[in-house]
């Protein structure tokens, strides 16, 4: 194999592997930031030696192996300072003598719980959202400090920041790699779930910048859903998320014009939307029920996409269902937003004026306050019933509210078709 094609196929197998090495590594040293380090020196060593000795038959334990044996040189080089690096040192002295057959074995023991394990540290819920979303997109996505960055329009130097405290609060914090079990994994478990489906929010509707959506910070929330489906597979909720996602994901292809500009559900092209991501995501939600979770707030949500994936033309959507579910969802997970996703839902089952009803109840909730989608729902409501200066009002009060520029050429072209 040339040495170029030795390089991408380091590279490939890189990508694949990392959050398996460094979950792996950060259960045994106990720090996510040295883990990191260990694996991308197992790299490095890749890229020196692969090139001569060929790329090895089990790639991903040939990495371990490398990183181990640099774990163990750094806590000799150390000279064991702390009790801590003694027990680490103890650990992988042992697995040192084993030989490299005998640590291609450990590499595939437990790998499931050795990666949930990594995604219920980085979204510990003693760091803040931000530096949840930041951390996971770092240690499990392999996404870099400047992709990051560009993803949620901040300073790559902000983002490296954030990543860096963030590994400093969950090393000062003393926390267990262990996946946590009972009360405590149900507890964290909707931290990771928060904040995956904050990374696939900010893909889906940019709350800044130039673009509407970013099909790529999608995509990743996508596959970071899989990933959690596959070692959480007994979890209703996870099932949910990702059912909700795949939907959601399957509309991304038409929510936007040629020059970027939004289209609205009712005028959106359905042949567009993939339909094997709509399969996928009826798939899960179907799983989600089968394991008693028909309730959940991520199931309810994904139910809801679901009126919508499974109706051929706007016309046929059961808007009636959907005002059902929302009113369970309300019950469930009471919020403002839930409350004003569910007044458009009434106003399409029962009438412009059932929204405004609804809209009206909700208006004064202190999250809601210069939150675009507000005024933006009541200016469909108002133009629904025929009160074009009102509805104008409305749309150009949403425009001031958002921080997208698309959105906000959007609104005000709304604006200007309600008249003078």
């Amino acid at each position: 194999m040339a040495a170029a094609e030795t390089h991408q196929a380091i590279e490939t197998v890189f990508r694949i592997e990392r959050a398996r090495l460094i979950a792996g590594l950060a259960r045994m040293v106990r720090d996510v930031g040295l883990a990191e380090e260990l694996a991308q020196d197992a790299c490095v060593i890749a890229l020196s030696e692969w090139p001569r000795t060929g790329v090895p038959d089990n790639p991903g334990a040939w990495l371990m192996a490398a990183a181990k044996r640099r774990a163990i040189d750094s806590v000799r080089r150390n000279r064991m300072l702390a009790r801590k690096h003694e027990e680490i040192g103890r650990d992988l002295e042992g697995e040192r003598d084993t030989g490299v057959e005998d640590l291609e074995s450990a590499m595939d023991d437990d790998v499931g719980d050795e990666l949930l394990s990594l995604i219920f540290i980085a979204c510990h819920p003693v760091l803040s959202t931000e530096a949840r979303a930041a951390l996971t997109l770092r240690l499990i996505g392999g996404l870099t400090t400047d992709e990051i960055a560009r993803a949620f329009l901040s300073s790559e130097a902000s983002i490296a920041q954030r990543i860096v405290r963030a590994k400093r609060t969950l090393g000062d914090a003393g926390l267990s790699f262990e996946v946590p079990r009972g009360k405590e994994r149900e507890q964290r478990l909707a931290s990771v779930l928060e904040v995956i489906y904050l990374i696939f929010n900010e893909g889906y509707a940019a709350t800044a910048g130039e673009d509407l959506i970013r099909p790529a910070l999608c995509a990743e929330a996508q596959r970071l859903g899989r990933i959690l489906a596959g070692v959480a597979s007994d979890q209703p909720e996870v099932f949910g998320l990702l059912a909700l996602m795949e939907i959601q994901a399957s509309r991304l292809p038409a929510r936007t014009a040629p020059d970027g500009a939004p289209v609205l559900l009712t005028e959106q092209n359905r042949a567009r939307w993939d339909q094997l991501l709509i399969r996928r995501g009826l798939a899960a939600l179907q799983r989600a029920e089968a394991l008693g979770g028909v309730n959940g707030p991520y199931a309810l949500q994904a139910a809801i996409a679901a009126c919508h994936a499974r109706a051929r033309r706007f016309g046929e959507t059961d808007w009636t269902r959907m005002a059902a579910l929302y009113d369970t969802l309300r019950a469930v997970m009471p919020s403002p937003v839930v409350d004003l996703n569910r007044a458009v839902a009434h106003s399409m089952a029962f009438g412009p004026e059932a929204g405004l009803k609804l809209v009206d109840e909700i208006a004064q909730a202190a999250a809601l306050r210069n939150y675009a989608p507000l005024p933006a729902a009541r200016g469909d409501f108002l133009f629904r019933a025929g009160r074009l200066a009102e509805a104008r009002v409305q749309f150009e009060r949403a425009a001031s509210f958002t921080r997208n520029a698309r959105e906000k050429a959007f609104l005000l072209k709304r604006a200007a078709a309600c008249g003078g």
